[in-house]
């Protein structure tokens, strides 16, 4: 029997070094080993098993195309944050999406919330995974982390806001390339008054990874998040994450953890990062919170979660 084939489509590129991109990169050697697999910005009309599609929204024409060309062939549609959190409840071609997906995926579980029961019923979480990477953080300086490109969703003002009310000697790690000006602007000015924050710009994957497992703490200032990369890869390195209250973020590290901060307090984040430079108690604290998290976050789950949903799609076509 010929080997089912699979069309990803994720309007993130590989130049984007985002999460959608990586998401999708990762999903593809998840279903080598049942399926052909090829990743694409657009479905370009080559007959295949299967389409998964990123982000309602974006790939809405590849959705609809595939529905016209190949009836009966299943659509998958994975849910991103700024899908859930806002494209779903007014974007026409969103909600079209939806419609026409024969099973849909939520990256944590709280996404699930957001739709209806007939569109429940057809839905799944998958949470994404990560390889552990040993946790190297040091005594010395506060080091704190944050990582996503400089975009209103992820809120990087919040933090160059609070890094402003931080005495010196706390070291802040800004990661993400400026998706607009203003944002670049803004963390260029916080670097002329604040020597302590450096941002960085874009920067490799597996550098960042290190960079995160060293860190006292990783920021996650998001206000809407599907459910991100770098928190599910802080939690295999024990590194403790202080993340904005979202369901992004709780779906991923559950309403107990002790780490959050209300979105846009950019007060209670300063606080809470300098709670962590007199207390390494509250650091070892989270730090075992998320490594207890971890177990919930392999890669090895996701593929056999993921593969799973595939091969039982393929079957009932």
């Amino acid at each position: 029997m010929p080997r089912p084939s699979v069309c990803i489509v994720s309007p993130a590129r590989q130049a984007d070094n985002n999460g959608n991109w990586r998401t999708a990169d990762r999903w593809k050697a998840h279903l080598q080993p049942v399926a052909d697999v090829e990743v694409r910005q657009a479905w370009d009309g080559q007959p295949v098993d299967m389409l998964i599609a990123l982000h309602a929204r974006r790939s809405a024409p590849s959705i609809e195309r595939f529905h016209q060309i190949m009836p009966g062939r299943p659509i998958v549609l994975v849910l991103t944050g700024t899908d859930v959190y806002r494209d779903i409840d007014a974007d026409p071609e969103a909600q079209r999406s939806l419609v026409l997906a024969d099973r849909i995926i939520c990256l944590q579980p709280l996404a699930l919330r957001r739709l209806d029961a007939p569109l429940q019923a057809k839905a799944i979480s998958v949470v994404q995974g990560a390889e552990p990477l040993r946790n190297t953080r040091a005594d010395g300086p506060a080091r704190f982390v944050a990582v996503g490109h400089l975009r209103a969703e992820k809120d990087p003002l919040t933090l160059m806001r609070a890094v402003r009310r931080l005495p010196r000697g706390v070291e802040v790690l800004h990661i993400g390339a400026a998706l607009d000006e203003s944002f670049a602007a803004a963390a260029q000015a916080t670097m002329r008054d604040c020597p302590d924050y450096r941002w960085t710009g874009a920067m490799d994957h597996q550098l960042v990874r290190e960079k995160v497992a060293s860190a006292t703490a990783l920021v996650h200032m998001s206000r809407l998040e599907g459910g991100a990369n770098v928190v599910i890869e802080a939690i295999v390195s024990a590194t403790p994450v202080l993340a904005s209250h979202i369901d992004g973020n709780v779906g991923l590290l559950g309403e107990g953890y002790g780490g959050y901060f209300p979105v846009g307090d950019d007060e209670a984040l300063a606080a809470l990062m300098l709670r962590c430079v007199p207390q390494p108690d509250l650091v070892a604290s989270l730090a075992a919170q998320c490594a207890l998290l971890a177990p919930e976050y392999t890669a090895a789950a996701e593929g056999e979660r993921l593969r799973a949903l595939v091969t039982g799609c393929l079957v009932q076509t």
